[in-house]
């Protein structure tokens, strides 16, 4: 029978168990699969906590992973077992070796594109996608300010900016990472513990501030990345990473130079197929024209997941992490 890491309640990561599941047959707009590596991303860990709940306990968990198809449902015409597949999507439940998906919430893999390297960008790589693409088209000649830009959806958004012509300042939290960052395009990175972020963007653009700013860690760089703003400016939370942004008097953004906020989800941003498929094949193509650069710089058992939760909880990991079934 095969495993699957489950919890029961919410809390820290002892809550993670590996446990045998019932899989099945697929219905008739489902796959089955069996997977071949899994991606782990911090959203894990608001839903292991409750900080994003999940429909009902006890609950799987993870919302990206690769692998092949083994058996597919009756209405279901556009794949067939033996095809190389990955997702980043609901429902819940990657941290599995074997599982059902809706077809229609997964595409098909390029030859040029492993298992583990989907795993490890799906999720991250679809999120940079539509932060740069369609949230606000990144032009040519624009700075921009990156938070956690050694961190999986940083390392893929410097490079994907860089590529588009712009100059990117990213906050880091050690010299290890700020290399790291610098080699996958970050031009400025800033090490936040030593140095006054908002201070060192408003340095590096002549006072002028940023166009935008793309932060996922969320409480802690939220109010001073106001500040790093140009008027008009465009604030883009998409997580929380250091905890949910507080309540703020809208009357802040005005104050500051007539700004825009804006709070996106991937899950919004590819809700209809087409968009789902339009992103993946931009995505793809990035990567297999080298553009973009996936590293898989830490790897654990799936059995290990909650080691894993601890160490990407602690900032321990960089980049990108999988889950091996």
């Amino acid at each position: 029978m095969p495993h699957a890491i489950r919890f029961h309640e919410t809390g820290g990561p002892d809550v993670l168990r590996w446990e045998p599941v019932e899989v099945g047959a697929p219905a008739a707009d489902q796959i089955r699969l069996r997977q071949t590596a899994v991606g782990l991303n911090y959203i894990d860990t608001y839903h292991r906590t409750g900080l994003y709940p999940v429909p009902k306990l006890p609950s799987g968990i993870g919302l990206e992973g690769a692998g092949v198809v083994e058996a597919v449902g009756e209405d279901v015409k556009d794949l067939k077992p033996g095809d190389r597949i990955a997702y980043a999507s609901a429902p819940l439940g990657s941290y599995a070796e074997s599982r059902l998906m809706p077809a229609g919430r997964v595409v098909k893999l390029p030859d040029g594109i492993s298992d583990q390297t989907a795993a490890a960008m799906m999720l991250q790589g679809l999120t940079v996608q539509y932060l740069l693409r369609r949230t606000r088209r990144l032009q040519a000649g624009e700075t921009i300010l990156v938070h956690a830009a050694a961190g999986g959806v940083g390392l893929i958004l410097c490079q994907w900016a860089k590529h588009l012509g712009a100059t990117v300042i990213g906050t880091v939290g050690s010299e290890e990472k700020a290399a790291i960052a610098r080699e996958h395009g970050c031009d400025h990175p800033i090490l936040y513990r030593s140095e006054n972020f908002v201070d060192r963007v408003r340095d590096l653009t002549g006072g002028a501030g940023v166009p935008v700013v793309y932060d996922g860690v969320g409480k802690d760089t939220f109010m001073p990345s106001l500040d790093c703003l140009a008027p008009l400016g465009l604030m883009v939370s998409f997580g929380n990473a250091s905890g949910s942004v507080p309540p703020f008097d809208l009357g802040i953004l005005s104050a500051k130079g007539s700004l825009f906020l804006t709070r996106p989800t991937l899950v919004t941003y590819t809700a209809k197929r087409e968009d789902l498929v339009a992103s993946a094949n931009d995505l793809f193509d990035v990567v297999d024209r080298g553009a973009v650069k996936i590293t898989v710089n830490q790897t654990y058992p799936l059995r290990d997941a909650a080691q894993a939760h601890r160490d990407l909880e602690a900032r321990k990991t960089i980049g990108s992490t999988i889950l091996l079934p």
